[in-house]
């Protein structure tokens, strides 16, 4: 079998014994310096009794507001084999002194099992997709056996538990961190201990919280004091901070890869053009070879996340030629980019009598970098009018104002005939729109305020959706927009 038929070969099914086994109690006890009250075997772990499957650990976590010891009796009638608690309990359990602690201890002896290279993600955009297109591409060189953080668990309770999660058999891992304040990657890459360390980029997401851009990119240089010896530090060329990121990596003995456009990028993008069926097809160089694949995704900010992409890969000794097929094949995530036809009632019905437009869903975050990329992608989107319901950006403290209204450019650039603008926050927006500023048709971008999402879907259904509109929904996670796109994605033509 050659190597194309191989990467094709997909998937295959796992034939090892008990490879459904993810922990026993023996090991889950020593691991969590705990006491087994039985013996069983996991086969996985959960710290929300809600989504608890047979076979699981539940973990009874203690938060602010709730106490995971209350929720016991629902994990056992979900099929729990057994729970991870700080009080003895009826049924199979792990007896710790604290389970926080100990959760974030099976995430250690997790980590010190595994012998392939471990990736840690982090970056003010991107993160979670480029974790997902390095995980992508390395399950398919593994042909299964990479493992990732699922979702967005990048914080003190979501590293641990992606760890905690990891099978013993895996060839790669991949965990995404975040923050929120400096010093919160230190201890979580300290926990993840990565191999190589990917920073997406720096632009001003939390800036309320760390003052500037170039605190924003020491939190995140962070990532590199974590590196196991010989580490790879992945970083953007492009950024304005790149000298900053660079020097951090460098006093942390890494070596440092650099991707982006940059003359002297490491992994360099040499060119992009439009692909057959939508996407890019970009060609790279990557030094001592040039590469030429297909990124699914639409929009130059998913090329350049794939340089990343594949200074990674490449990094750990992966198959660049999966990762190739792996790019080619992957589209947008829910909530980052997920393309999603939708009947609409208005317009002229196609010849199978059907009324079509097209919904982008990018609802689970927005900052002031990727709200401009996610506007050009929009005017570079073919469409009958195009309609962008912009939720508030968060966290950005006293800087809010400025950059909200500095978003009337890109929306006006971007050919917008129609802005739903949701939040308090977006009244900066709203004011610059209602200057005299004109679009490129010579006329001001009509737009709706709207002070929350219930607001927003009466204002789409007044305004009338027709066949062959697109609709960009963009705003930061808390304004509640993945409600807005639920609503849309069943409306009736």
């Amino acid at each position: 079998m050659n190597a194309v038929a191989r990467i094709l070969d997909w998937p295959v099914e796992v034939t090892e014994e008990n490879a459904h086994v993810l922990w026993d109690s023996a090991s889950l006890a020593r691991a969590a310096k705990g006491t087994a009250s039985a013996d069983f075997n996991a086969s996985g772990v959960e710290i929300d009794s809600r989504d608890v499957q047979p076979g699981d650990l539940f973990v009874a976590l203690k938060g602010e507001t709730t106490d995971g010891h209350r929720f016991i009796d629902m994990a056992f009638a979900k099929g729990a084999a057994a729970v991870l608690v700080d009080r003895p309990v009826e049924g199979p359990h792990i007896l710790v002194d604290d389970t926080m602690d100990a959760l974030v201890r099976i995430g250690a002896a997790a980590r010190a099992r595994i012998r392939g290279p471990v990736i840690g993600v982090t970056g003010s955009v991107g993160k979670t997709g480029v974790k997902e297109m390095i995980f992508a591409a390395l399950d398919r060189a593994s042909r299964g056996d990479a493992h990732r953080s699922v979702k967005s668990y990048n914080n003190h309770v979501g590293v641990p538990l992606s760890l905690a999660r990891m099978p013993s058999r895996a060839r790669f891992a991949i965990f995404e961190m975040g923050m929120n304040h400096a010093g919160e990657i230190a201890v979580l890459t300290g926990q993840v201990r990565p191999h190589v360390a990917v920073i997406t980029t720096i632009a001003p997401a939390h800036i309320e919280m760390l003052g500037s851009e170039e605190a924003i990119a020491d939190a995140k240089a962070e990532i590199f004091e974590g590196l196991e010896p010989g580490g790879v530090a992945v970083m953007p060329a492009d950024n304005p901070h790149f000298v900053r990121l660079k020097e951090a990596a460098l006093a942390c003995g890494a070596t440092v890869v650099s991707f982006g456009k940059a003359k002297d990028a490491d992994v360099r993008l040499l060119d992009t053009v439009a692909a057959i069926g939508g996407g890019s097809l970009a060609t790279v160089d990557m030094g001592d070879r040039r590469v030429c694949y297909t990124v699914a995704a639409p929009g130059e900010h998913h090329v350049i996340n794939s340089l990343a992409v594949m200074a990674a890969v490449r990094a750990v000794k992966g198959d660049l030629g999966a990762a190739g097929v792996a790019l080619a094949e992957m589209g947008g995530l829910a909530g980052r980019g997920a393309r999603i036809e939708i009947d609409v009632p208005g317009g002229e019905p196609d010849d199978g009598g059907r009324r079509r437009a097209l919904l982008i869903d990018e609802s689970y975050n927005a900052n002031p970098a990727s709200m401009r990329a996610t506007l050009a992608q929009l005017g570079r989107t073919p469409a009958h009018r195009r309609i962008a319901v912009l939720g508030a950006m968060k966290e950005l403290g006293s800087h809010g104002p400025g950059y909200h209204a500095a978003l009337a450019g890109p929306v006006r650039e971007a050919g917008v005939d129609f802005a739903v603008l949701v939040g308090d926050e977006m009244t900066a927006l709203a004011e610059e729109l209602g200057k005299s500023g004109t679009s490129e048709l010579g006329k001001p971008v009509p737009f709706a305020h709207c002070a929350d999402v219930r607001e927003a879907v009466e204002t789409l259904r007044a305004f009338g959706l027709e066949r062959d509109d697109v609709i960009l929904v963009k705003g930061s996670n808390s304004v509640g927009l993945a409600s807005l796109v639920t609503t849309l994605g069943k409306q009736e033509g």
